[in-house]
């Protein structure tokens, strides 16, 4: 059974946590290119993480979007006390702030199987099936990643969990933010992945009052575990 390293970096600098991900991303990537050149009884077998967090209001565009999608300029981003950060992951424009559960898989793909998209419809289960265990029925809209509420309809579809990854030599990078207590407010200063006249919400909206993150964590975990058949040390 593959290990997974879990690693949970509570309230975190978007900046900060984008430049711990690429240190593990780039040594995975680094241990993969020396393998090549040894015989395997020399192999280092590559490590694969789980990275948890939350990170202080802040907006990220991925490599394939629009920044018309950011409603607001540097003043107003100012103002709300809110970061901007152009990355290198697919997907738009998302908001992250205090209150949602952002998910960092660095995974060597090669140690479980090579297939993007059976990996992103993974993350998306594992959300689906942890919002299940709270009565919420959640699921997948056609041709869009991440997960939603009511997808079939829409005067009434809403995301609750956005995605956005990156690979490289099969290896993983970025990729989930569940809006478990998050200010939905913040949402309004974008055009959330792209998708206009689609609403956001989250579990606490949902369900009429806050979750315990924590226990949300913990079922995240488990699910984690049991769809990629892996121990999380």
């Amino acid at each position: 059974m593959q290990q997974v390293k879990f690693i949970d970096l509570g309230l975190t600098d978007y900046k900060q946590a984008w430049d711990y991900q690429e240190k593990l991303f780039d040594e995975v990537v680094q241990t993969k290119t020396n393998n090549r050149k040894l015989t395997p009884d020399e192999q280092i077998k590559t490590p694969s993480y789980l990275i948890f967090c939350e990170h202080p209001h802040v907006y990220t565009l991925g490599n394939s979007g629009d920044k018309k999608n950011l409603l607001i300029n540097e003043q107003q981003l100012t103002e709300k006390k809110a970061g901007f950060y152009e990355i290198n992951r697919g997907g738009d424009i998302t908001y992250h702030g205090p209150g949602q559960i952002v998910g960092y898989p660095i995974l060597d793909l090669d140690n479980f199987f090579t297939d993007i998209h059976k990996y992103l419809r993974y993350l998306e289960e594992m959300v689906i099936l942890t919002l299940t265990e709270y009565g919420i029925e959640a699921g997948r809209s056609k041709g869009e990643t991440g997960v939603w509420i009511d997808a079939d309809n829409p005067l009434k579809a809403r995301k609750i969990c956005a995605m956005g990854v990156r690979a490289s030599r099969w290896v993983t990078m970025h990729g989930f933010a569940l809006n478990a207590n998050v200010d939905l407010n913040y949402f309004g200063n974008i055009i959330p992945c792209g998708i206009a006249n689609k609403a956001v919400t989250s579990m606490d909206k949902e369900l009429g009052g806050k979750v315990d993150e924590k226990e949300v964590k913990q079922k995240l975990k488990k699910h984690f575990a049991a769809l990629f058949e892996c121990e999380l040390i």
